[in-house]
């Protein structure tokens, strides 16, 4: 009797030890199955709601939403971020149109501008010393960073009054030093953009003498994703996409939630409040997905990456052998510039259209 029911007892618990690690099992195959993504973010007045969006759970609710992973990371070095997601160390990161095009599409890199978060309205800026006008450029050093968004703006300036790069010199130099550059006798213009701007400028005897808000529209601030990891789990473009609106929703207007939230990316952005929103005066933040759609969707989008890669090509940054400025296919909702075989860049309002139609 013992032995019959023993004999059992010891396979039922047999069976549940094994039903139990099969369990256990499956939940740390389920676990390890979950899919983690990476997403790398730099200081910049549009691009702080990331962080506020990551410290206050926003990113994660969004994340636990689609059943996914996000992970935010803080990357110091803006440049060195865009490379990290190139080599694919992020699935994600923050960058300028220009950027998008010279870095991970030039190195054949597929992308997708999952957010059109904002375009700089007044946040990039020619500076010379004294009273002065851009023609008093010709002739003169211009310190920037070389091959940046101020080295497109500046072209951009130059050709609104009839003047090219051959008739100044461009002098590269870190945005780490551009302020103390600015202080020395030797210099006497430089290109730059916020938070240093708005230091610059508030040195005596300082003339700007041409900015962001001459090309609207022209510099744009994108969240972008890999294109492949993208299409293969669009969860990450549901989870991001619907974030941000939310982070956007928080931050807009005179409640204190959004005064509060704005309070978070000042101090975290090195600022105070009045400091960030003096930037984000400068910005045009796209606070609802509408606004996003519609710029995305518009023909000008197309026309201004045209000129963006014509600057791109003229400086040699579309990659080794690219023979002309249409060489990389930009893929934007009203149609194709460039090679359409060789699209590495692309725009895509799905994700916004669906946020501003409430289907996230």
């Amino acid at each position: 009797m013992f032995n019959l029911v023993k004999t059992p007892l010891r396979k039922i618990a047999l069976a549940a030890t094994v039903i139990s690690a099969t369990l256990a099992g499956s939940n740390i195959a389920q676990a390890a199955e979950k899919p983690s993504y990476r997403l790398a973010w730099t200081i910049y007045v549009g691009w702080m709601p990331w962080d506020y969006g990551a410290a206050n759970g926003i990113v994660k609710k969004w994340a636990d939403k689609y059943d996914i992973d996000i992970e935010v990371v803080q990357v110091n070095d803006y440049i060195e971020s865009i490379n990290q997601y190139t080599a694919g160390s992020f699935d994600a990161t923050v960058m300028t149109n220009m950027d998008a095009l010279t870095i991970p599409a030039a190195s054949g890199v597929d992308s997708t501008a999952l957010i059109v978060g904002d375009f700089s309205n007044g946040n990039d800026g020619v500076i010379l010393k004294g009273d002065k006008a851009l023609a008093d450029l010709k002739g003169q050093n211009v310190n920037l960073v070389e091959l940046s968004v101020s080295h497109y703006l500046l072209a951009r300036g130059l050709e609104s009054v009839g003047m090219a790069e051959r008739d100044l010199t461009v002098v590269n130099t870190s945005d780490a030093d551009l302020v103390a550059a600015f202080t020395t006798k030797d210099v006497t213009a430089v290109t730059t953009w916020n938070p240093l701007l708005s230091e610059i400028m508030a040195m005596p005897d300082t003339s700007l003498v041409f900015d962001s808000s001459k090309i609207p529209g022209e510099i744009i601030d994108l969240l972008v994703v890999n294109t492949d990891t993208l299409q293969q789990d669009p969860k990450l473009g549901k989870a991001l996409t619907g974030a941000w609106y939310e982070i956007m929703a928080t931050m807009s207007g005179d409640s204190d939630a959004a005064i509060k939230a704005r309070s978070f990316m000042a101090e975290a952005s090195g600022t105070d409040l009045a400091g960030y929103e003096a930037q984000l005066a400068s910005t045009k933040m796209f606070y609802t997905p509408a606004e996003a759609v519609d710029f995305t969707n518009s023909g000008d989008l197309k026309a201004t990456m045209a000129k963006v890669a014509e600057f791109s090509h003229l400086h040699g940054l579309l990659g080794e052998g690219a023979p002309d400025a249409s060489f990389i296919g930009i893929e934007t909702p009203a149609g194709v510039y460039g090679d359409s075989s060789n699209i590495k860049l692309r725009f895509n309002s799905t994700y916004m259209e669906m946020a501003a139609q409430g289907k996230l």
